[in-house]
């Protein structure tokens, strides 16, 4: 699901909420922010989670994020903390880089919120959303190929591979051939463009997502390199938690769930043994799990924020144990499509 990060909401003026965020209450009990503790917000977005942890405690927040509208936006937060935030424009896979860059290489607390924001979908112009008109980008920042770039020159098949492994689309091929006809005849450059396209190969009842939702997903991911953040950002956040700090993830779809589920299971891991075998030694756990199982949204924020249906949180504190070694993220992901057409082109 496309559903990002918070959702939109009507103001008390009637118009649109900027952005409403998800899971909130549940990510300050999971991640019980405490008076003097420092606390790293990977995903700033709208400051929703930054502004909420900066209320609940006397405590500093470092928070991060790549798009440069968000660092923009956030500057009123920063003069309103009192010097408590630090808002560092960057990837929220170099979490750990930024921590030490601003003089707290060990914290207390890492909060990620997996995603496009609703800001982001809502803002036609950013190219995210398959219900406004705007140019087809999609990239949380300026670098980089952007998605006109992908559905312009991947092959069929890697276009293929795309769609179904980062949007599960069960009609990929089918979507991919459209897109590859369609391009033939004019440039696919507009949202809208390439949502009509896909509407045609892929149908969906009146009470079903959008038919392009998986399609723009896979995109969206492929473009910002999503799921390989993730994976790197779980790591850096196990490097520079002290023991006893707070790791809590909320994610939008069974891609970055199945990252953060394999990851702190792998993490919490206990060597077992029996009086038959013994235990195979290994590296001690470095996260003990807060969250047993994933923690869903209730029936009155799904009713205030139809966008949250999908979300999951998942926590887990820090051990004392040494971080495991950095090793193959292959391990997180899913099998990552080959875009060698692209890199070629």
């Amino acid at each position: 699901m496309m559903a990002g990060r918070g959702g939109s909401e009507t103001d008390a003026a009637g118009g649109p909420a900027r952005h409403l965020p998800v899971l909130l209450d549940e990510v300050l009990e999971h991640l019980a922010p405490r008076d003097g503790g420092v606390y790293v917000d990977g995903t700033f977005g709208a400051g929703g989670y930054t502004r909420a942890i900066l209320g609940a405690a006397a405590c500093r927040v470092i928070a991060i994020d790549r798009d440069p509208n968000a660092i923009r936006d956030g500057q009123a937060l920063v003069e309103e903390s009192g010097g408590r935030l630090s808002l560092v424009h960057e990837r929220f896979s170099e979490l750990a880089e930024v921590a030490t860059a601003v003089g707290e290489p060990l914290v207390d607390g890492v909060v990620l919120d997996i995603g496009v924001s609703s800001m982001q979908i809502d803002e036609g112009e950013r190219g995210f959303s398959f219900r406004r008109d705007g140019p087809l980008d999609m990239r949380m920042s300026s670098e980089g190929p952007s998605a006109a770039d992908l559905v312009a020159k991947l092959s069929e098949t890697d276009l293929a591979n795309v769609i179904y492994r980062f949007g599960e689309e069960r009609r990929s091929r089918a979507v991919a051939r459209a897109i590859v006809e369609a391009r033939g005849r004019e440039p696919i450059e507009r949202t809208l463009q390439l949502a009509d396209i896909v509407a045609k190969v892929v149908r969906a009842k009146p009470h079903e997502p959008h038919p392009a939702t998986r399609t723009f997903q896979a995109l969206r991911i492929a473009v910002n390199d999503e799921l390989g953040e993730l994976a790197r950002a779980l790591e850096g956040a196990e490097r520079i938690l002290r023991p006893g700090g707070r790791l809590v993830v909320v994610t939008f779809h069974s891609l970055e769930d199945r990252i953060v589920k394999n990851f702190l299971a792998n993490r919490a891991k206990v060597a077992t043994g029996s009086r038959h075998m013994p235990a195979v030694q290994g590296a001690a756990p470095s996260f003990t799990l807060v969250a047993r199982g994933a923690v869903e949204p209730g029936e009155g924020e799904l009713a205030r924020n139809p966008r949250a249906r999908s979300a999951k949180l998942r926590a887990a504190e820090r051990t004392g144990a040494p971080a495991h070694a950095s090793g193959d993220l292959s391990s997180l992901l899913p099998p990552l499509p080959v875009l060698d057409t692209h890199r070629r082109r």
